[in-house]
């Protein structure tokens, strides 16, 4: 029987093996480090591309905050402009207020009744004078409570007092002054017209 030596065979058969376990393991770890290095680009571009939409947000974020510090203050702007066109329309709807204050106070003001001071105060009208007697000042009181754009007369005070070697009574009263609706306003405006 012929006896063959394989261990040189088997020795090459290795070498080869474990040659072709190094070059295989090489190309893993290379084809590894080619995924790798393709992942890292790809996250690289997503992570840039964010970057990038964040910036531009936090641009518009600082453009709209400028804007809406704009609005704000234009908005105070109109307030104030709102507030003083308010202002300027109460006034110019009751201008003519006290002269209808004065109309109605010299129509009915009793004989023998003389007026003093007459001070406003918002809706309030503070009066205050002198009368020949108590009964004029009651009068006085009646005649106003009548009329339109006055309302509740109420006394405050009266006095006896000596003006010129005569006895007078002082007094002191407040009434209101009752504003007319626009359309009550509109018709004495053109009653008063004609």
């Amino acid at each position: 029987m012929i006896r063959i030596n394989l261990l040189p065979h088997r020795e090459e058969k290795r070498k080869e093996r474990r040659q072709q376990f190094y070059v295989v393991s090489l190309g893993m770890i290379l084809l590894g480090g080619a995924i790798a290095l393709l992942v890292h680009m790809v996250y690289a571009g997503y992570i840039e591309r964010q970057e990038s939409k964040n910036a531009f947000l936090k641009a518009e974020i600082t453009k709209l905050n400028a804007q809406i510090a704009e609005i704000r203050t234009l908005r105070q702007q109109i307030d104030a402009l709102l507030a003083r066109k308010q202002v300027i329309e109460s006034l110019q709807s009751h201008r003519a207020e006290t002269v209808h204050l004065f109309n109605e106070l010299a129509r009915n003001m009793p004989d023998g009744v003389y007026l003093k001071t007459a001070r406003q105060s918002g809706q309030r009208v503070t009066l205050t004078g002198i009368a020949q007697s108590n009964a004029r000042v009651s009068s006085l009181m009646r005649s106003l409570d009548e009329s339109p754009f006055l309302q509740n007369p109420g006394l405050v005070e009266v006095k006896s007092a000596t003006v010129a070697g005569r006895r007078v009574s002082e007094f002191t009263l407040t009434i209101g002054i009752e504003r007319p609706s626009v359309e009550v306003a509109a018709k004495v405006a053109q009653g008063g017209a004609r």
